[in-house]
């Protein structure tokens, strides 16, 4: 648990923090290069990452480590099963 509040666990500044902690495990360890796999939430649901996986990404690359190949592994569905909501959809 990086930041106090649990609204602020999904943000940008919570991701930057906990990919600065995985960096220096992986100097500890002797890593200096990785490749990173970026993944969302897919199926049924967004398919784009939210907002924590670009400032992470920002965050392992100021940090020193050599990047190789960022791949994104959202699973995309062929024929998908139902979205959530019902025939007309979500009311409010």
């Amino acid at each position: 648990m990086k930041v106090k509040a649990d609204r602020d666990e999904s943000s940008p500044y919570a991701a930057m923090l906990a990919a600065q902690d995985v960096a220096v495990r992986c100097k500890e360890v002797g890593i200096t290069a990785v490749h990173i796999k970026l993944r969302a939430t897919g199926g049924t649901k967004s398919k784009t990452p939210g907002p924590g996986g670009q400032s992470a990404l920002r965050a392992l690359a100021r940090s020193g480590l050599k990047i190789g190949r960022i791949e994104d592994v959202t699973p995309i569905p062929s024929d998908s099963t139902r979205r959530k909501g019902g025939r007309r959809g979500r009311r409010l």
